[in-house]
């Protein structure tokens, strides 16, 4: 039988795809853009059908109907990673949350410490060898797809072919749900004069040749804005957005001095614009992998003169940095954060940035704390932070005693705090 007719043989309505599913089944989304629309509707509209089925995913970008406190005992949403989609559940308690790092999470799957029935993804249209690409995110989805029971593909034809360790054969899918939506687009986020500034001490630090992984938000791409005059920067990132594409397109990324997959970018998903997604189509100069080789530490950190940019919520003084909750309340969740702090850590001339404003609540919250403040997650530990940036300047902690790091911090912090920051310091033995 040829790849074409098995492709026919496949192809279902979402209604019936989704009857794939059965009660106590995890179904497996894969990151943001590359979630799959049709499938998600309709199993929201058929979800009182269920008992005990649960949505696994980071980052879901839309809010379909099974996000709903009232149907939680027929489908309820468990969270990698809180985006604006499930915040409100995993807030009020009526969705859960698994703590892991980006990097673990195919292995938590492969071992079956966190199931995976049942995958639902976009994809690609198939290639003449009976491939589809999985090119928007490869994230966990390629492990979760070796241990699933049922995979369901929304082939798309607006989903990018890209290269990589992101295909899936024919042979290994289950059903297939045909669409043709626009991908989701998420534009730069708004850069002001504080993103500027701490994006300007960054990229002063950022040298010729260097491999660059840069987070989503203000900040990171405040960094990659005052790029573009840089020569032959590398990318090996979580998330490939425009701003790293605008750098490919100013001259300023080029991989060739790559020590580690010279000439190429990788990443494991792709949140942006269409121009984004059509730039990864078939472009030999980008592969998309799996996190557990994008952000394995011992991986990236083969790369030399690995910079890393993250950004922060809190940092206390003596280095632990609160990039996920507020207090207990979750806004968004571990991620990869400490992957690529740990990575330029053992990268050869690596830098990891760890970047935050100094306020918070119009200039009356100072994001520099004495402590952390209490139930809240720490997500790059005093170990592993290096480099703490704000709009006042840079605090370099690694190596540092924890009367330095104090200092340093509260260097950085807004001048009116200093005062208080100080003498809380001097209480706690710190100074």
């Amino acid at each position: 039988m040829s790849f074409n007719q098995k492709y026919q043989e496949k192809r279902l309505s979402a209604d019936d795809a989704v009857r794939l599913v059965h009660n106590g089944d995890t179904i497996v989304v894969p990151t943001g853009s590359a979630e799959p629309p049709t499938l998600l509707i309709a199993l929201s509209e058929q979800r009182r059908d269920f008992r005990d089925v649960r949505v696994s995913q980071i980052l879901p970008l839309r809010k379909y109907g099974y996000y709903d406190p009232e149907t939680t005992e027929h489908v309820r949403h468990v969270a990698y990673f809180f985006g604006p989609a499930s915040r409100a559940g995993g807030q009020a308690g009526w969705s859960d949350y698994i703590p892991a790092y980006f990097a673990e999470l195919p292995t938590l799957l492969r071992q079956g410490l966190s199931p995976a029935n049942v995958v639902f993804s976009m994809a690609s249209p198939m290639d003449e060898e009976g491939y589809f690409s999985l090119g928007l995110a490869a994230d966990y989805t390629m492990a979760a797809i070796e241990k699933a029971r049922a995979v369901v593909l929304e082939v798309n034809p607006n989903v990018p072919f890209s290269f990589g360790n992101c295909r899936v054969h024919i042979s290994q899918v289950t059903a297939i749900v045909e669409s043709d939506e626009p991908i989701p687009e998420v534009g730069l986020p708004k850069i002001g004069p504080i993103q500027e500034a701490i994006g300007k001490y960054v990229a002063d630090m950022i040298n010729d040749g260097d491999t660059l992984q840069i987070g989503y938000g203000g900040i990171p791409d405040a960094v990659v804005m005052q790029l573009t005059h840089k020569r032959d920067l590398g990318i090996h990132t979580e998330m490939l957005g425009d701003g790293l594409m605008t750098l490919v397109e100013s001259g300023a990324v080029t991989n060739r001095r790559k020590n580690f997959h010279p000439n190429k970018m990788f990443a494991t998903f792709a949140l942006g614009s269409k121009k984004l997604y059509q730039f990864m189509h078939r472009n030999p100069a980008l592969e998309m992998h799996p996190s557990d080789i994008t952000n394995d530490p011992y991986l990236a950190g083969q790369n030399d003169n690995l910079v890393t940019i993250n950004a922060t919520m809190q940092v206390d003084l003596i280095g632990q940095c609160g990039s996920e909750t507020l207090g207990f309340c979750p806004v968004s969740g571990t991620g990869g954060q400490t992957d690529f702090v740990r990575a330029a850590n053992r990268s050869n001339g690596g830098k990891s940035f760890i970047v935050l404003p100094a306020t918070a609540k119009d200039q009356t919250i100072s994001r520099i704390v004495p402590t952390l403040a209490a139930g809240t997650h720490v997500s790059t530990s005093k170990n592993d932070v290096n480099y703490v940036v704000s709009e006042y300047g840079v605090a370099q902690l690694r190596g540092k005693t924890a009367r330095q790091r104090a200092e340093e911090l509260i260097g950085i912090a807004h001048p009116d705090f200093r005062g208080e920051l100080r003498e809380a310091a001097k209480k706690m033995n710190l100074l």
